[in-house]
């Protein structure tokens, strides 16, 4: 999200947008034309955004086990359906309203603007009524609500990857609850809310760290919490390799996400009511498609390097670790940056990924190093290649994991205290899709499958 939103705040930026004069020979662009394409940019991004939903739901599925394919599964609808909810209840509220500083109000629910409310409930749509809603903010508020809660969705589904395959069903999700509807809103709040890192400039145009690095963090905390997977490393070091059950979908659930990302930064433009919107919206998909090929081609690379071999994880990983280290600055407006701040994610996430291992941190999707670590880097990036300060960067960084983290672990310890969140050793060898959900993912190939 660009410099000004963080200045006028979501409603500003798009307000201001409809204030545009091409030239002389071109005529200033109407408030309520300004209003229906800010809207739409809204909906149709937060509809792209939403799709990644069904990327992490794919890539999940396809780098687990079939033992638990199922589970991650119904995690990811599941998790999707509490973030809608706790965001519509306070969530957004805690972000957006009535910001402090440091968090926002809380108050239930959030329904349309009472000059939306007007203006419907009319028999006669007069130019009064219409001036009023375009004034009120330059865009439907459940517009902006629905492109916003698309985003604390995508954090929740990055835990759920790093934890699959050992964690409990319940647990996992009543962790969702708070993380969606506490954790990351208060400190969404701190910067797109207008709080105290927006003062202090610190800049995230669509979430490298407010929403990749928070995801990321809250895994990590909880992976270290919850323990490795049974046999996933041996007594004298030895990583156990547990490959998934399906690559073809995780290719797809990665190409999915490569889609949903325009959506995720070229909505983060918060307006479509100007040339110089459009124009803006234009390089950032440019850049985010950059950084993404970049992050492919460096990953493979770095893994014939490394281990003489192409894998191809560490390449869909590196799709992903490009694009989030462009989603902090995808408004470099020289395109070559982000195939440099692109390329770095993914050599980093080769990297990451074994390191991680070495430290007996278990990963099954790679999510750590693909959203946390490239999230850091890509919101440095903007300190060194965009108009952010380096310092202010790192402040924004370290505030953030340190909120996330001991907020995170605070509910992982309480609930591994209470209900336990890890599943019995009989139920993690037999799979959680048999133990908690009593169903196969592909039961036609399991054990007892009787064959036409």
């Amino acid at each position: 999200m660009s410099k000004l939103a963080k200045t006028l705040g979501i409603g500003g930026i798009a307000a201001a947008s409809a204030i545009f004069i091409a030239g002389p020979a071109q005529a200033e662009v109407s408030s309520e034309t300004a209003y229906v394409f800010n809207t739409f940019s809204f909906l149709i991004c937060g509809a792209l955004v939403m799709w990644m939903a069904a990327g992490f739901a794919m890539l999940e599925a396809g780098l687990v086990r079939s033992k638990n394919t199922a589970t991650i599964c119904l995690k990811n609808i599941v998790l999707y359906s509490i973030a809608g909810i706790m965001y519509y209840l306070f969530g957004y509220s805690l972000m957006y309203t009535d910001v402090s500083g440091y968090i926002g109000s809380f108050s239930l629910f959030y329904n349309p603007s009472e000059a939306e409310i007007a203006l419907l409930a009319a028999d006669e749509k007069t130019a009064e009524l219409v001036n009023a809603t375009i004034d009120a903010t330059g865009y439907s508020v459940a517009s902006d609500w629905f492109f916003q809660m698309v985003f604390v969705a995508t954090a929740a589904s990055i835990v759920s990857g790093t934890l699959a395959e050992r964690i409990k069903f319940w647990p996992f999700m009543i962790f969702v609850v708070v993380l969606t509807g506490i954790i990351y809103p208060i400190q969404g709040s701190w910067t797109w809310g207008g709080g105290w890192l927006s003062a202090m400039e610190f800049s995230d145009f669509a979430g490298s760290t407010i929403v990749h690095s928070v995801g990321g963090w809250a895994a990590l905390v909880g992976a270290l919490i919850l323990g490795p997977r049974i046999g996933k490393y041996g007594p004298d070091g030895r990583v156990n390799p547990m490959p998934g059950a399906n690559l073809p979908l995780a290719t797809l659930g990665t190409f999915v996400l490569w889609l949903g990302w325009f959506g995720f930064n070229g909505g983060s433009q918060l307006a479509l009511g100007s040339a110089a919107d459009a124009t803006n919206m234009a390089i950032v998909f440019v850049n985010t498609n950059l950084a993404a090929a970049a992050g492919v081609v460096a990953a493979a690379l770095m893994s014939q390097i490394l281990f003489k071999k192409i894998d191809l994880t560490m390449a869909l990983n590196g799709a992903i670790a490009g694009l989030v280290s462009i989603t902090a600055g995808p408004d470099l407006q020289n395109h070559a940056l982000s195939l440099v701040v692109g390329a770095i994610g993914g050599i980093l996430v080769v990297i990451a990924v074994p390191l991680l291992d070495k430290l007996k941190i278990d990963d099954v999707v790679g999510a750590i190093s693909a959203h946390l670590v490239a999230g850091i880097w890509g919101t440095l990036a903007v300190g060194i290649f965009g108009s952010g300060d380096i310092v202010t960067q790192i402040i924004g960084i370290l505030a953030v994991g340190a909120f996330v983290s001991i907020t995170s672990g605070i509910v992982w310890f309480a609930l591994k205290l209470t209900i336990g969140i890890r599943a019995d050793e009989e139920d993690e060898v037999m799979g959680l899709d048999k133990s908690e959900l009593g169903m196969e993912a592909y039961p036609e190939f399991g054990e007892g499958s009787q064959r036409l």
